[in-house]
């Protein structure tokens, strides 16, 4: 930089170590770091001695770290966040032996939240869940994918796109929306499930013409929709140039997860009981693996992912929260880092990089998720003593202040 000409950097900040996750393993460490933006871009990142400047003169803005940590912004690419009402009283029913299965069957479970998000409007869907997305920025989420899916209907799945889209305009965080219209079948469609998936396809182009939907995903399970119909959403959004992603193998081995490679899918999600063959087409795909913690750990799961044919095979391993009223009431990322650690044996770097590096990909963003020059900076500043404390403490909250595209965000509770 020629200090001489060059326009002043909007923000620079010192005394900092900096886990870049440069590179393909390792944190990327800068001991002794510095992270500099202008126009909402990161320019520098690297150690202070190669600052091609004093603080000062470099930008408008200089902020002492007093050597806590910074990492990239949290990326949680999997939400439920929109929704009305709640389903402790299934919390209650699970604990007393009842399945998660058996209460779906007999009208809980997702239909229950429909009926909870139908009756809500715009404003109070936005009401309830604005504090769930808060909690999110609050621990250093910067990114946010947020799914529609409990209005099952074209005006409900469209205010629920509607109030996601708020969302990020009322917090200032990055939200993704993605259409989730196959995610049940709803009571008016009991026993026409093809004609429900009929009217999905047709939904689909109109809400993407508003401008409402980033990707598509939907539910493919026994107590969802089968493969057929799952291919026939995938279909429709491929002929918008959507992509596409799945509740694959979540609960059973339904192929799920090498029907989205089959589509080039940005990712399969929950993936307990995807098979061999099912890893080797994520592999050649390079469909990313997004492992949801919080809803093994609600409903008592036994039956892993396949971790280590994910890491034999290449398979890049996000983590994120899956924030749901019935099998995931998590609203914190960094505890679905901790639990992935806990139940699904990750490092913290791994489950650190699934919240960041792999988290962007299963979004199909590759302008965040590092701190490197050129990317978006959405960054976290971490008042720990080294990166693993970010999966090792539960409860509490590090993260002293968060930045996304370069600006402080507040993030009142």
């Amino acid at each position: 930089m020629d200090t001489a000409t060059a326009r002043p950097w909007d923000g620079l900040i010192v005394n900092a170590h900096l886990a870049t996750l440069a590179g393909d393993s390792g944190y990327g460490t800068v001991e002794d770091g510095a992270l500099g933006w202008q126009d909402g871009r990161i320019v520098f990142a690297g150690p202070r001695a190669e600052l091609p400047g004093a603080g000062e003169t470099l930008a408008v803005e200089v902020v002492d770290a007093r050597g806590r940590w910074i990492t990239p912004g949290l990326v949680d690419c999997h939400t439920h966040l929109v929704f009305g009402g709640d389903r402790a009283g299934e919390f209650e029913q699970r604990l007393q032996g009842v399945s998660y299965e058996e209460i779906a069957r007999a009208g809980g479970g997702i239909v229950s939240t429909v009926h909870a998000t139908r009756a809500a409007g715009e404003d109070g869907l936005l009401a309830q869940s604005l504090p769930r997305a808060r909690a999110l920025l609050a621990e250093g989420a910067t990114t946010v994918e947020i799914k529609s899916g409990y209005g099952l209907e074209l005006d409900g799945e469209r205010r629920m796109l509607k109030v996601a889209r708020r969302i990020g305009d009322e917090t200032g965080l990055q939200v993704r929306t993605t259409f989730l219209g196959a995610h049940a079948l709803p009571p008016e469609y009991a026993g026409r499930a093809d004609a429900y998936i009929d009217a999905v396809c047709a939904w689909l182009p109109q809400l993407h013409g508003e401008g409402l939907v980033d990707a598509v995903d939907a539910f493919c399970e026994r107590i969802g929709f089968d493969g057929a119909q799952t291919r026939r959403v995938f279909e429709a959004a491929r002929a918008l140039g959507l992509p596409v992603k799945l509740h694959a193998d979540q609960l059973s081995d339904g192929d799920g997860a090498a029907l989205v490679a089959e589509f080039g899918g940005l990712s399969a999600d929950h993936v307990e009981h995807t098979s061999a063959a099912g890893v080797q087409a994520m592999a050649r795909a390079g469909t990313v693996a997004v492992l949801l913690p919080g809803a093994f750990h609600v409903l008592r799961e036994t039956k892993l992912p396949p971790l280590d044919e994910f890491r034999t095979q290449g398979v890049p391993m996000a983590v994120a929260t899956d924030c749901n009223p019935g099998t995931s009431p998590l609203q914190s990322l960094r505890l679905a880092m901790s639990l992935a650690c806990t139940h699904f044996r990750l490092t913290p770097e791994e489950a650190l990089r699934g919240a960041t590096v792999n988290g962007a990909l299963a979004l199909g963003l590759a302008d965040r998720g590092r701190l490197q020059p050129g990317l978006r900076a959405d960054f976290v500043l971490w008042d720990i003593g080294q990166p693993a404390e970010l999966a090792y403490w539960l409860g509490g909250n590090p993260a002293v202040s968060v930045w996304i595209g370069g600006h402080r965000i507040s993030h009142p509770l």
